[in-house]
């Protein structure tokens, strides 16, 4: 696979704006497990290997469970996400899937009762802020780094 487009080069003031975005999500106050898992579960859902690669290796650095990165497509039959967790998973499924979804009143209220109302407008922000990485990294075909023994 060959990277259609360098899109900090192509436009730095632009990619500047959306790194202050990402910075702000970061620090925002949620869990930095929860926003990785976050990342990770829509980068799945859009396809980003790029973006799988680096959120999967930033929560294993952050402590995550390699069983609980392995079974995040299949989060709803797990018992190992906590409530919380299941309620922004939803809600990132949701709105990652906004044209099939139409965020749902029972995502919504499901979201509702583990995030107050600014956790809420931080978790919808970092949902459509890796959806616009996502987006990039797809559009212009990123590539993934590769160790050497391709692993």
């Amino acid at each position: 696979m060959k990277a259609r487009l360098d899109f900090f080069t192509a436009a730095p003031e632009t990619m500047e704006a959306m790194v202050a975005l990402e910075n702000h999500v970061r620090t925002c106050g949620l869990e930095y497990r929860l926003i990785e898992l976050v990342k990770t579960r829509a980068s799945q859902i859009n396809g980003c290997a790029y973006c799988v690669h680096m959120h999967t290796r930033d929560a294993r650095a952050a402590g995550e469970a390699e069983e609980r990165l392995y079974l995040l497509t299949a989060w709803r039959e797990s018992p190992l996400y906590t409530d919380r967790e299941r309620a922004a998973l939803a809600w990132t499924e949701s709105l990652t899937r906004l044209a099939d979804t139409h965020a749902p009143d029972e995502d919504y209220e499901a979201v509702r009762k583990h995030f107050a109302d600014a956790e809420l407008v931080q978790l919808t922000l970092l949902i459509g802020a890796i959806n616009v990485w996502n987006r990039l990294a797809v559009g212009f075909r990123s590539v993934h780094p590769v160790d050497e023994d391709g692993l």
